[in-house]
């Protein structure tokens, strides 16, 4: 996604770099770099706000209920696979009968 308007910091970097921001998981001078392009770009301003809600949602449902520690460790290791680009096997997506994914059942 681009807004098609030239910015010091891209469209794409931002968008692939939300999560970060939001979770305050990145250094606070590409913080910066971030609120000044959310306030040159409102199509980003507006993805940013949308999973913004989306997180506080998931928090305010799901905020009090304790994680596996097997799942914990399984998902963030996905999540280290896919920020190094490697290819993510899809095996352990599949949702067992009582609805949680099969990792969190062995």
């Amino acid at each position: 996604m681009s807004c098609g308007e030239p910015h010091e910091t891209e469209c794409a970097e931002v968008l692939d770099h939300l999560y970060e921001f939001l979770d305050r998981e990145m250094p606070d001078s590409d913080c910066t770099k971030f609120e000044v392009h959310f306030g040159e770009c409102s199509p980003c301003l507006e993805k940013y706000g949308l999973e913004q809600a989306v997180k506080k949602l998931v928090k305010r449902c799901c905020g009090q209920d304790d994680v596996p520690a097997d799942l914990r460790s399984k998902v963030m290791g996905r999540i280290d696979l896919i920020r190094s680009g490697q290819a993510v096997p899809e095996t352990d997506l599949t949702v067992s009968d009582t609805g949680l994914p099969a990792a969190a059942k062995e």
